[in-house]
């Protein structure tokens, strides 16, 4: 047969998106043409292809090969069409042709039709070798959702796949293993699932543990509320007081994914090739910390093929921005509206993209320049207006957004040279744990969010059951110190928070006093 037809895909975002590969062997003169709006990359599996199946000892076909990937309108980019185009080809000629060593025809095998259900993905070695693509568990979710049965892949990508229930995985090392299961003469193995082991590392869990960061028990107990509500967070203190020791302790409390939302972190950092080497999905939170010089596209996400941004691959995590006032305004801006909305719509001349942001911002900064302004032990060195234009770098509208501001002041030499006797990871991550299977319960029974943070303002009316003295206090805060609207409502989802902490069934004046506690200190400076 002159033309023939295979399944393969694409990832437009976080989707995945079926693509025909069409080929057509017709007479001319020797030549391969692919059209259907291929990038550099796609245009190049022409010559990955030709090396790859001569090297498989086939002959590639003497006359005019066309590859058409439909649909045509659709940008289509990376390596991942190098399999299909090959195997479209093969199935195009109707004969697979094999060589001697000399070059000459040897014998010639028809090859069997393939079943439409069947999709096939993978880039080319020059040898033949396959080699593993990005945003395959994109790809294998789009293939469920089509209803496609069968993928043909790379070994390497067949455990992240494998998280995909339902669908039946034929993995290949080499295109030598694929060509005698077009022949129809050995079927190629089925992959086995197996259950991913999780392991995590111990290193990494003791040099973070809470047990030995020393003192600062304001800035630990924000840290459980932060973590217990998925509330945004700004530690601010002089140079060396432990503001990036906390926050890197932040993964030692927070609770482990759900199966949901593995699969969402899991798709991001597949497309971006970031997925774990093992296979399977990823089960702790993401935990990104971008250096200050990023650029806005590198944070939000973008570019000429739109890829998720840092803010994308901390999803159900933390984004931690240390030196916070270093980086780019138009980078914080940005920041404002996926806060709030969780999503991140990137629009290009070609289309738009949106991307999930639902992620808890952790940032630390100085109070100055030099770091010392306020600092009971150094004496700042910064004139008032250069304090000023520093701390001006966040925004108030940045600045509402963000729930807990907290002083982290210079421990004494004293204290950090005793041993250690801090509530240790473990126990906070238990109340954190404890915390949320609150609100997940109340969100579940109310149908409203399970996490505080997310709480809409109607959701938070109905959530929040205030007591009479909790009103009056919160009520004259707001008028004392010119609290927005949109800060009294952060003022209360914190409280919320506090109080689940507290398993108390209601918001107390405790509660609603220590929530004001955490605002900034320009907004509720005694």
């Amino acid at each position: 047969m002159p033309t023939a037809k295979v399944l393969s895909a694409t990832v437009v975002g976080l989707t995945g998106v079926l693509v025909e590969v069409e080929v057509d062997v017709g007479p001319g003169l020797p030549q391969c043409t692919i059209v259907g709006l291929p990038d550099a990359a796609v245009r190049e599996s022409r010559d990955r292809v030709r090396a790859a199946i001569r090297n498989c000892k086939v002959a590639f076909p003497r006359t005019r090969v066309t590859v058409n990937l439909a649909p045509a309108d659709l940008k289509k980019e990376g390596p991942a069409f190098d399999l299909p185009i090959a195997a479209a080809i093969m199935l195009a000629h109707g004969r697979v042709e094999f060589e001697r060593e000399d070059g000459e025809p040897d014998t010639s095998v028809a090859v069997v039709p393939m079943a439409d259900r069947t999709l096939f993905v993978g880039e080319l070695a020059l040898d033949g070798a396959l080699r593993p693509v990005v945003g395959i568990l994109s790809i294998a979710l789009a293939a469920k959702r089509l209803g496609i049965t069968t993928i043909i892949l790379p070994e390497a990508n067949a455990p992240e796949a494998a998280a995909v229930a339902g669908l039946r995985l034929l993995p290949a090392a080499h295109l030598a293993q694929i060509i005698p299961h077009l022949l129809g003469q050995e079927q190629l193995r089925v992959y086995e699932r197996r259950e991913a082991v999780h392991v995590e590392d111990p290193y990494e869990l003791q040099h973070n543990d809470l047990a030995y960061v020393h003192g600062l028990a304001s800035a630990k107990r924000a840290l459980a509320v932060a973590a217990a509500g998925g509330h945004n967070l700004l530690f601010v203190g002089p140079p060396g007081t432990g503001k990036s020791l906390l926050a890197k302790a932040i993964p030692t409390i927070l609770p482990p994914l759900t199966e949901e939302e593995a699969l969402e972190v899991t798709m991001a950092h597949s497309v971006v090739g970031l997925a774990p080497m093992r296979g399977g999905l990823l089960r702790e939170r993401p935990f990104r910390a971008p250096h200050h010089s990023a650029s806005d596209i590198a944070i939000i996400g973008g570019g000429q093929v739109p890829k998720p941004g840092e803010i994308s691959l901390a999803h159900h995590g933390v984004l931690f921005l240390d030196e916070f006032p270093e980086f780019k305004r138009p980078v914080l801006e940005a920041l404002r509206q996926p806060l709030e909305d969780g999503a991140v719509t990137v629009s290009r001349a070609a289309g738009s993209v949106t991307f999930p942001a639902r992620f808890m911002l952790v940032a630390a900064q100085n109070p100055c320049p030099c770091g010392y302004w306020r600092d009971s032990q150094r004496q700042c060195v910064c004139a008032p207006s250069q304090v000023l234009r520093y701390q001006q770098k966040i925004s108030g509208p940045m600045l509402d957004r963000i729930d807990l501001v907290v002083d982290v002041p210079r421990q004494s030499s004293e204290v950090l040279l005793t041993e250690p006797h801090e509530a240790p990871s473990s126990a906070v991550r238990a109340e954190v744990i404890a915390a949320r299977d609150r609100q997940r319960a109340r969100g579940v029974a109310l149908g409203i969010a399970t996490l505080n943070a997310r709480l809409s303002a109607s959701e938070l009316r109905t959530a929040s059951a205030l007591d009479d003295d909790a009103k009056q206090v919160l009520l004259k805060a707001a008028d004392r110190y010119h609290l927005s609207s949109r800060a009294t409502l952060r003022t209360l989802r914190v409280a919320r928070t506090i109080a689940d902490l507290a398993a108390a069934p209601a918001i107390a004046t405790t509660h609603i006093t220590e929530a004001l506690t955490y605002r900034p200190k320009e907004q509720v400076a005694a």
